[in-house]
């Protein structure tokens, strides 16, 4: 997925979405050099998931491990 910066409202930055639809996203989430027309991209990181499911499960193992 991908949105392009359309502008900044305060602590939000309004988005333009693939379908031309608009949202509002915190200020927060962008990268600190992000500006006014820039196009962010969004994905997921199927591996980095991977290891922190398996990272939790472990952990949720030695919780309940008798």
């Amino acid at each position: 997925m991908k949105y392009t910066i359309d502008r900044f409202e305060g602590n939000l930055a309004v988005v333009e979405l693939e379908d031309k639809s608009f949202v509002n996203i915190p200020v927060q989430a962008l990268p600190l050099e992000a500006k006014e027309g820039d196009i962010i991209s969004v994905a997921i990181d199927t591996e980095g998931t991977a290891e922190r499911r398996k990272k939790i499960e472990g952990m949720m193992k030695d919780l309940w491990a008798d």
